[in-house]
């Protein structure tokens, strides 16, 4: 991948927002955020497409009236981000393979994916995804049966391992934003930080800054 990958990834976890998805996705590309995800586990396949559908068409309404489209990503169901002309699908180790879900985004869609251990990612590493999630980089309590925690040690291996874009998973907050970008990082992808923030959008501005400065540095 050439260009050069967005440094915050906020997910919207329907579980968790204090207010609508819809509220949160437009503060979320208001703050400059160039990627966003949705996720809800709970959900039923009508209520996912009613909800991705109506982020989607959310966004694409900002974009005409001039605001930043972030590129939205649907987790787990690569049908429902075809069907609702979402830029691409997250895949985890117990989902659609890669090559599965590509067959359905096509070549344009982006095709995420998570990986819990060295070994995952080697494997991802030899699929076509265009990015790899790569974690929990330290405790988390976003997910109801977490995976063990790698730590940034195993973060700077991983982007040894690898040439593509590194997302880094699990417990990421603006306060360790600087180590993890610097153990390698391309990405964080930031959940509750954002969502339990009383302003998501300047709680989002700040992880850009951070990005910024650190990246700068090296």
């Amino acid at each position: 991948m050439s260009l050069v990958f967005p440094p915050l990834y906020a997910i919207i976890d329907a579980a968790l927002l204090k207010t609508s998805e819809l509220s949160f996705a437009e503060m979320m590309a208001e703050s400059g955020v160039e990627l966003l995800q949705y996720r809800n586990k709970h959900a039923t396949s009508r209520e996912l497409f009613d909800a991705s559908q109506s982020i989607s068409a959310k966004l694409s309404r900002l974009a005409r009236a001039g605001a930043y489209e972030p590129r939205f990503i649907v987790n787990d169901r690569a049908d429902i981000a075809l069907l609702v002309k979402a830029k691409g699908v997250h895949v985890g180790q117990q989902d659609l393979s890669v090559e599965d879900a590509r067959t359905l985004v096509g070549r344009s869609g982006w095709v995420g994916v998570s990986t819990h251990s060295l070994a995952q990612l080697d494997a991802a590493d030899e699929t076509s995804a265009d990015y790899i999630a790569f974690g929990p980089i330290f405790a988390t309590t976003s997910k109801e049966n977490p995976d063990p925690v790698v730590g940034l040690e195993l973060l700077r291996e991983a982007r040894q391992r690898t040439r593509k874009p590194l997302v880094a998973i699990g417990g990421i907050t603006l306060e360790r934003a600087a180590d993890t970008f610097r153990a390698g990082a391309d990405s964080l992808a930031v959940l509750r930080d954002l969502i339990v923030s009383e302003d998501p959008a300047a709680r989002a501005r700040l992880f850009l800054r951070e990005a910024a400065r650190t990246r700068r540095k090296g």
